[in-house]
Order: structure tokens, then C-alpha cells, then sequence
């Protein structure tokens, strides 16, 4: 059945609006389950870790495991998620944390699980949690229309520390009542639910005129396009501090309830569970934090009050009080996340949506990864209160980072722009011909070369995260009034590829650069063969096409057509 809801009521739902689409509805509720039973696994470990280890550093090293594959092969996943349909990614690296989830059942229902095995079986579930998270937040945008994105970003959140809100309290309960192994087995059975619903939702896609990317350029692609983007950069250096410093409360949460409170596994998972809850408060307040607030503003007052939070946590001895800076540190933690992931969502274009957000999910994971094993080993020279009290202290001044590290300001989506024709081509060249050189003249008034030159310099930004290298910009000093810009690209497909790649805000840009162009005649595109093996004659009888050639500027507009 079509779903075609009145979008402007869809916008005045708010955060609830993208529930109404049933594709999104049924993979965020099987995920909710999806993320119970990860949750109810990670106290199972992480109780059965305390159990066969004295060492502080151990019990740490279970998150390390179950986040450090997020950090290694993210930006692989990403690349993967965006070159591969986006449902079958998903449901084989499913596959993948079923099978390791399967298998740390059965060895621990055998009795043959060590700590070494542990922390390996982690590593194989958190694998397949890395390869699945590219290709899960990247299709959210296929499944609700760009005005409910944000919200769907949020309730994504939301379906997590929902299930954390109550998953690790069920997790304790059932440690304490059946053992690790049911807690290992329970995350196996809800796997189940999110591989059937993927199985059976019938995404449409549009097949691309080029062919696809091999893995290694594709990374390339990714690492050039964040490398190249401002805002992107600042935002993942700041969800990279932040998991590094945050990442001590969930590190340290057995040994908060074992050691500061006197707790069991219930306990342990009740402490979760109120992180959890805070989490879901916050996720559900950030469309009010965004309105009320700038970016730069609502991470400093998260940060702070993070760092309130922890110092509780570490003088803590009673669990209301606990509990307490808890659900307050879930809050702000929750909304600090939802922030920079809405941030990323909404500033990388489709195309590369999947990297971005796998260079996002390397950041947090790899900060909290990190800094659970230096926190770890602080511990264990200093004690579970000094560690937190020396995390709240960096906590409190991290927001100094804004003075360098600004939050950008996020608006709607940049949406793709329309593809355009192909240029006109007289040579005979295959999809790796190349390098294609580009060189596009323009004529500006003298009064106005500075003006001119600053615009270039985004423009070259533009050119280098869509595919360019090697971009320079040049003034003809006979002629000051004409300049060049130049730029190449790898082959003929990577440059139908880095033209067909801009947004609608870089043609904008683009454009605003060419009407700086004076004169009657159009600004000059030439495109050329660097290395032309093949294309010329190589004896007097054999005709050469390329003889005389002029390659023309197609009839679109001509900053978009480069």
C-alpha cells in the first residue's frame, strides 16, 4: 500500500512522525529488540568477566571488545553500505553477530569460556554491530522523507536507550536468576525479528549509469570527501573527545556497582538501566534543545553537566544517589550523540552518507574503546573514584575545544542535485582512461580578483571532496583579468563521477564563481587526456580524431557541468 501522509502534518508530529512510515516503523521496533538483547549480552559478559578476573582492566576490556571493530572497520562499512544494496549488508553482517552470538552460547553453556574466549566472542558480535551500522543509518534516509529525517535520527537513538533504559536491569535479573548463558543465548533469539523484517522489506533503488567503486578507491572516496569538509571534521574530532573522556562511565559501571555501591549483577543493571532512561529523556528533548539553543551552546551545557554528573558518580555510595547522576549523565550524554550524529547526517550527501556515518560510529566507538582501556588501567593504580573524578575534571573543560572546534550550524538536509549529461567527447576513451585534466578560465574584474579568489577557495574544497586532486588556481600576469583553475581526476569514470557528485549548495557555489565572469564569451572549460597512449596516430596512413579538436562546454549551466 502507497503511504502518501500530508507532510506538513508530518513536520508538526515532530519527533514521532517517521512511525508513520511502515518500513521504518517495523525495522525500528525489531531493532529495539535487536538492541535489547546486545544490551542484556553486555552485562552478561561483562558479570562474567568481574567473575573469572579480579583485574579492573579486564572487566574494561569486555567494552573495548564489543567497540573496538566499530573503530577498525567502519570506514570499510561504510564504503560497503554505499557501493552494496544496503538491506543485503545489513542482514549478513546480522548474520555474523548471530553466529558469534551463537557460538559464545553454546561454549559457555558448555563451560569452556575463558576470559581470553570472551573477549574474542565480543569481538566477533561487535564486529558484525560494526559492519550493520553503516548500512542501517544510511538507509534511514530511504525510508522516511528528508523533513522527518532529524526525527528519525533521534528515534534511532532512542530505540537504543530504550532498550538500555530497562535491557540491563532484565540483563542483571537474568544473570542473577539462570547465569551468563542465558544472557548470551537471549541476545542470540533477537537477532531473530531485524533479520526477518530486512528479509522483508522490498527496497527500490536506482541503478547507477557507472559502475561501482572498488573498496579500496571507495575508501579513498570517503577519506578525501571528510578530509575535505569542515564541519564534518569539527564534528567528528568533538564525538571523538567525547567517547574518549564519557566513554569511563559505561567502562567502569561493574566496578561502580561492585565496588562503590557493594552491588550484584541486579545492581549493576539497574545502574544501567537508569543511564538508559536518562538517555531516552534526553533523545527526546533535543528538537526542544535545538530550537532553544546553537549547536556550540547545547554540546558546552552538555559537557558540563556530564562532568557534574560523573563527579556524583564517583562519590557516590548510595544507589538512589547513583541512580540520580545516572539518568542525568544518560541525558546529556544521549543528547551530545544525537547531536553530532544529526550534525553528519545532515551535511554528507547520499552518495556518501554510509562513510560518513561509519567515520562518525569509528569516532565514538574508538574514543570509548580507548578510553576504556586507559580508564581501565587507571583504575587499577589509582581507583574507581579518582578515574571518574579525573574524567569529570576533562569533562569540564572540554568545552574549551569550541574556541578552535566550533560547532557548525546544521540546517535541512543538502540534498543531491540532478544529474547532468554527459560532455561531449571526440576521442575514443574507455571508463580508465585518464588522468583527465580540467581547466576552466574565467575572466574577473580587477576590483573584484580578491573576492573572486576567496569564493575559489571553497570551490577548491568542493572539486577535492567530490574526487579532485591536485587543484590549483593561477592569475595570468599579462593578463590580470584572466584566471585558470585546474584539477584532475584519476580516470574518465572518476571524473563523470566527481561532476555528478555536487549538491545542490556546491552547484550554488560553483555558479557564484562563474558570475564573477565578465565578457561576452563564457568562462572556458577544456578537458583533456594527460597521458594519451592510444589516442594518437601512431603511423602516417591512420587517421587521428582527435585532430583539431575543441571539446565544447555542454548547454547546462556552466559551473555545473565541470
Amino acid at each position: 500500500m502507497t503511504e502518501q501522509p500530508n507532510r506538513q502534518k508530518m513536520a508538526a508530529d515532530g519527533i514521532a512522525a517517521p512511525l508513520r512510515y511502515t518500513v521504518f516503523r517495523r525495522i525500528w521496533l525489531a531493532s529495539l529488540l535487536s538492541n535489547l538483547g546486545l544490551l542484556i549480552q553486555g552485562v552478561g559478559a561483562a558479570w562474567a568477566m568481574t567473575q573469572m578476573s579480579a583485574s579492573a582492566d579486564q572487566v574494561a576490556l569486555v567494552q573495548t571488545a564489543l567497540m573496538l571493530p566499530i573503530m577498525l572497520i567502519s570506514m570499510p562499512a561504510g564504503a560497503i553500505a554505499d557501493m552494496y544494496d544496503r538491506r543485503i549488508v545489513s542482514v549478513i553482517s546480522l548474520s555474523v553477530a548471530l553466529v558469534g552470538a551463537s557460538a559464545l552460547t553454546v561454549l559457555a553453556g558448555l563451560n569452556l569460556i575463558t576470559p581470553e574466549l570472551l573477549l574474542a566472542f565480543c569481538f566477533i558480535v561487535g564486529s558484525g554491530n560494526a559492519l550493520f551500522g553503516p548500512a542501517w543509518q544510511s538507509s534511514v534516509s530511504e525510508q522516511v522523507p528528508p523533513e522527518a529525517l532529524a526525527s528519525a535520527v533521534a528515534l534511532n537513538g532512542i530505540s537504543y536507550n530504550i532498550a538500555r533504559s530497562f535491557g540491563p536491569a532484565v540483563g542483571g535479573v537474568i544473570v542473577a536468576a539462570l547465569g551468563a548463558v542465558a544472557a548470551f543465548a537471549c541476545n542470540a533469539i533477537l537477532y531473530l525479528p531485524l533479520l526477518v523484517v530486512l528479509l522483508l522489506w522490498r527496497r527500490s533503488t536506482e541503478p547507477s549509469r557507472l559502475p561501482r567503486e572498488k573498496l579500496n578507491r571507495a575508501m579513498v572516496s570517503g577519506f578525501r570527501y571528510i578530509t575535505n569538509s569542515p564541519p564534518i571534521k569539527i564534528v567528528l574530532l568533538r564525538t571523538l573527545v567525547m567517547g574518549l573522556i564519557g566513554g569511563a562511565v559505561m567502562a567502569l559501571m561493574p566496578l561502580v556497582a561492585r565496588d562503590l555501591l557493594h552491588g550484584g549483577a541486579q545492581t549493576y543493571g539497574i545502574m544501567l538501566g537508569a543511564f538508559g532512561m536518562g538517555a531516552v529523556i534526553g533523545a527526546l528533548n533535543i528538537h526542544e534543545l535545538r530550537k532553544r539553543m546553537s549547536g556550540e551552546a547545547a554540546i558546552r551545557a552538555c559537557t558540563i553537566t556530564m562532568a557534574f554528573a560523573m563527579a556524583a558518580l564517583a562519590l557516590s555510595t548510595e544507589p538512589v544517589l547513583t541512580a540520580a547522576a545516572l539518568v542525568l549523565g544518560g541525558a546529556v550524554w544521549m543528547a551530545a550523540i544525537a547531536l553530532f550524529n544529526i550534525g553528519v547526517q545532515l551535511s554528507a550527501p547520499r552518495w556518501v552518507a554510509g562513510r560518513s556515518l561509519a567515520a562518525f560510529q569509528a569516532a565514538i566507538a574508538g574514543g570509548i574503546a580507548i578510553g576504556a582501556w586507559g580508564w581501565g588501567h587507571l583504575t587499577d593504580y589509582a581507583g574507581v573514584e579518582m578515574a571518574l573524578l579525573t574524567a569529570a575534571g576533562l569533562m569540564l573543560i572540554s568545552p574549551l575545544l569550541g574556541l578552535w572546534l566550533t560547532m557548525p550550524r546544521v540546517g535541512a538536509r543538502n540534498e543531491d542535485a540532478d544529474m547532468l549529461a554527459d560532455p561531449e567527447v571526440k576521442l575514443s576513451l574507455t571508463g580508465r582512461s585518464g588522468p583527465l585534466v580540467v581547466e576552466i578560465e574565467y575572466r574577473v574584474a580587477q576590483e573584484n580578483a580578491r573576492a573572486f579568489h576567496n569564493v575559489m577557495q571553497d570551490v577548491q574544497l568542493s572539486r577535492q571532496r567530490n574526487g579532485a586532486y591536485g587543484w590549483s588556481i593561477a592569475r595570468d600576469i599579462a593578463d590580470p583579468e584572466l584566471w585558470t583553475e585546474r584539477y584532475h581526476c584519476p580516470t574518465w569514470f572518476d571524473y563523470l563521477r566527481q561532476r555528478n557528485r555536487s549538491t545542490q549548495s556546491e552547484r550554488a557555489l560553483h555558479q557564484q564563481a562563474i558570475d564573477f565572469h565578465i565578457g561576452p564569451e563564457p568562462v572556458r572549460i577544456r578537458r583533456m587526456l594527460e597521458r594519451p597512449f592510444g589516442s594518437v596516430r601512431w603511423k602516417d596512413d591512420t587517421p587521428d580524431r582527435a585532430d583539431g579538436e575543441v571539446l565544447p562546454v555542454v548547454a547546462t549551466a556552466a559551473g555545473s557541468s565541470t
